[in-house]
């Protein structure tokens, strides 16, 4: 399994789509808590799994089980929590969920896990990849 990572925030559309089409993605895993709102623009659900489906032939699957809290995620952008205390309640979260057992449907497979941030760093997306590298053997996570 290969795992890619990709924030949409401050990409166009034809950069987003170029890039999952250029790595060869086969299933888009949508990690975010809000997959549909104003400022989601082309990655509203239903229109990104059309666009994924029609220009790069990728699978779309929504995930809400690996997106963060609302508490969790609202503590880090008001600043009422550090990046180190939300890092440690997204790990524990996705502990206490214990679904990385869905990552066994994709073995063999190209995925890439959609977040907003632009880069990966502060991202539960590449805290995710790092659970799954630590779960399954031979995994290699490239970010976009």
């Amino acid at each position: 399994m290969e795992i890619f990572t990709i924030g949409y925030t401050q990409k166009s559309a034809n950069e987003f789509f170029s890039l999952i089409l250029e790595n060869n993605i086969e299933i888009l895993l949508d990690i975010r808590l809000y997959n549909s709102s104003q400022l989601a623009g082309y990655t509203k659900s239903r229109d990104l799994q059309y666009f994924l489906k029609q220009i790069c032939d990728c699978d779309y699957v929504y995930t809400p089980q690996f997106a963060p809290t609302k508490e969790l995620l609202d503590g880090y952008k008001s600043e009422k929590i550090t990046w180190s205390e939300y890092e440690i309640g997204y790990n524990n979260l996705i502990d206490t969920r214990n679904k990385l057992d869905i990552f066994n449907n994709y073995q063999g497979k190209r995925i890439c896990l959609l977040c907003a941030e632009v880069t990966p760093d502060r991202c539960h997306r590449r805290l995710l990849a790092e659970k799954v590298v630590t779960a399954y053997e031979n995994i290699t996570v490239n970010h976009l």
